[in-house]
């Protein structure tokens, strides 16, 4: 008996797992053909169900407002939640939001909070953020070593415009100290490509 309640829990599961991506890839279609009603509308089926992609697509269109009038604290309210799952890109606009007191208070600590999460999984923009917030001091204490760091992690992951930071950053370290923040990024990108390649 358990395992036909089992077996069929599992079908249930299936199905409703192919109608939340079946949403998701309409909406998908409409949001790139910029049919941004359906795509709303297919979006926030999926998005209701769980579906982090949908989720964080539907904080975009309320932020910037595609097809929807913007509205700061409904993107929010979708970033978080693909957030909490762990989208990483979720959770640097939840960061950007705190940063900037978009749709929530401006709040520097929540800012590096969610700047991490998405930085701990390679997210450039969020590791160059939050090698700013470490220079600056906001939500963390000021730490050049950690701003060089994770600045210098950022360029390693692609993001263009560090240079400029990584330069005025050397101009208040000392040589051990910009030593040492090259020697923990580069130990933090060695655990980070092995903890990918498994």
């Amino acid at each position: 008996m358990r395992i036909a309640v089992r077996n069929t829990l599992s079908v249930i599961f299936v199905f409703f797992s192919t109608l939340v991506v079946a949403d998701f890839d309409k909406g998908m279609t409409a949001y790139n053909s910029s049919d941004y009603a359906t795509a709303i509308k297919e979006f926030s089926v999926a998005a209701e169900q769980g579906h982090a992609d949908a989720q964080f697509l539907l904080g975009a269109m309320y932020s910037f407002g595609n097809g929807v009038p913007e509205d700061d604290s409904k993107a929010v309210k979708w970033y978080r939640k693909a957030a909490e799952q762990g989208h990483a890109e979720a959770q640097y606009n939840l960061g950007v939001m705190y940063d900037f007191g978009n749709g929530v208070p401006e709040d520097d600590s929540k800012a590096v909070k969610w700047y991490r999460k998405a930085a701990e999984q390679g997210h450039a923009k969020a590791q160059y953020n939050l090698g700013t917030m470490y220079a600056k001091g906001e939500g963390v204490p000021e730490n050049y070593i950690k701003a060089y760091m994770w600045v210098s992690l950022a360029a390693a992951f692609g993001y263009k415009d560090e240079k400029k930071a990584k330069e005025v950053l050397k101009k208040r370290m000392s040589s051990e100290q910009i030593a040492e923040a090259q020697r923990l990024s580069s130990e933090w990108f060695e655990k980070y490509s092995q903890k990918n390649q498994n």
